[in-house]
């Protein structure tokens, strides 16, 4: 076997020395897809794969695939029987399986994200995968700033996570300042902690989600805000920009572009009707008073009444984030005679906590628990706007609303996404409940920032998705939040 690789290897290196010296290079080399399936492909260069015809074709994939996608790509152009074979989808379906991102996300981003905005409601003709490969090696990578609720999130797009945390833009610098010297006060900020400079990549901005309503104020917010964040970032130099609601990108994390958005926030749970990532704001936003601080506020005072010391809210939100749950049957929790649950935070010692574990969670569900007696339950508000999205009776697909995406970090609650599924089926009439879900982001508080990821990593980014200065104002795509 050796010498069979040997001898074919000098053949195709001879290929290779042959062609373009500009082949060399993976960005340079010919991506373009070669139509036939894989059988039709084999007898079509049976004559002039050489030493290779003695091979099991499941052999002969599998040291493609051990070559790696570069390699691969090379063989394209020693001649075409060889690009025929090398072109199959399978192949580069494999290598895209082994790239960073998950492959379930990318097949999602590149088969619903990567037409740009708007999306897209009718099937496309998928290109072949060794085209989007080649094409994704391409990309620049860009700066995510997720504006968030209670803290900003920031990062390169090729990191797997973000790299570091700040205020919120909303609520960075001198508050009695002009919004647009805060927002330039703010990137500038952003982009020193970074260490890159603003005139050398695109950036994708999360804009949190607030004053949402189909009002006039809410409408003259949005407009205020989206052209302060253009003017400050243009005039830092920045090539091109993509803002895209919060809410839109949490719901992408969950490779989804349709349904119903629950983010369960800082300060604040908003449930946020989507179609084709647009915010429907005419069919409007659900907002509860309960966020993940108010749940965490909540068990430090329960720590408080049982004599436990805590020093500070990060130990208790890391008790929260360990112990916490949400009961099933919150009566049939309260009469368990053991629900007990330790756990070590560091340099503060073992917590034990009892009850407290499903009562915390059962704020979202009962606030007056908590002292907040008008706020509404997160059951009721999911169902209020399920009830909202199926009386707007859209022209689309009449299924649209009926997953619900959990994202932010209270959302992680273990328990949480079954019963809000039972609770919403309870309250909403067969007609309209038939057929709903709940589904929880994988990402937890970074959806969003997972979500703006998805859209950097695009074959197409930053074409398809941004917009410069000269497009500002007659693209289509400043109107997505």
């Amino acid at each position: 076997m050796a010498q069979l690789l040997r001898r074919v290897w000098e053949s195709v290196s001879s290929g290779w020395n042959s062609s373009d010296s500009s082949s060399n290079s993976l960005y340079n080399l010919d991506y373009s897809p070669v139509h036939g399936t894989l059988s039709d492909q084999i007898i079509i260069c049976s004559s002039s794969t050489g030493a290779f015809d003695q091979l099991p074709l499941d052999i002969f994939m599998q040291i493609l695939k051990l070559l790696g996608p570069k390699e691969a790509a090379r063989l394209t152009c020693v001649c075409k029987s060889w690009k025929f074979i090398v072109s199959d989808n399978m192949l580069w379906i494999f290598f895209l399986q082994n790239q960073q991102d998950p492959w379930d996300s990318i097949f999602f981003a590149e088969t619903n994200l990567r037409s740009g905005f708007p999306l897209r409601t009718y099937p496309r003709q998928m290109q072949s995968f060794m085209h989007i490969y080649g094409e994704r090696a391409k990309v620049p990578g860009a700066i995510i700033v997720d504006g968030g609720a209670g803290y900003c999130k920031f990062g390169w797009s090729k990191y797997d996570s973000p790299s570091g945390r700040s205020a919120t833009f909303v609520e960075f610098g001198n508050i009695e300042s002009p919004l647009y010297a805060r927002l330039r006060h703010f990137f500038a900020t952003i982009y020193s902690r970074m260490r890159v400079k603003s005139s050398m990549h695109p950036v994708i901005i999360s804009i949190p989600i607030s004053h949402y309503d189909d009002t006039g104020a809410d409408k003259a917010f949005r407009r205020q805000l989206k052209e302060a964040i253009y003017s400050a970032l243009f005039g830092m130099k920045v090539p091109s920009v993509c803002a895209v609601s919060q809410a839109t990108l949490a719901l992408f994390s969950a490779r989804r572009t349709s349904g119903i958005l629950v983010n369960i926030g800082f300060h604040q749970t908003s449930v946020v009707p989507i179609l084709h990532g647009k915010v429907m704001h005419k069919v409007g936003v659900v907002s509860t008073g309960v966020g993940g601080l108010k749940l965490t506020e909540y068990l430090k005072e329960q720590l408080r009444l049982r004599n436990l010391h805590v020093s500070s809210l990060y130990t208790v939100r890391s008790l929260k984030e360990n112990l916490c749950y949400v009961a099933f049957d919150y009566e049939n929790e309260l009469k368990k005679d053991n629900t007990k649950a330790s756990y070590k935070v560091a340099s503060e010692g073992f917590f034990t906590l009892e009850k407290e574990r499903f009562q915390t969670g059962e704020i979202l569900f009962q606030p007056h628990i908590a002292g907040l007696i008008n706020a509404m339950g997160l059951h009721q508000a999911v169902a209020n706007c399920i009830e909202r999205c199926h009386a707007a009776k859209m022209r689309t697909d009449h299924t649209w609303f009926k997953t619900v995406v959990l994202a932010g970090g209270t959302a992680c609650l273990p328990g949480l996404q079954e019963r809000l599924e039972k609770e919403v089926h309870d309250l909403l009439p067969p007609s309209i409940s038939n057929g709903i879900r709940v589904i929880t982001s994988p990402y937890g508080a970074d959806s969003a920032w997972y979500g703006a990821k998805l859209l950097s990593n695009l074959s197409t980014f930053p074409n398809s998705w941004c917009i410069t200065e000269e497009t500002q104002s007659k693209s289509k795509r400043s109107l997505i939040w």
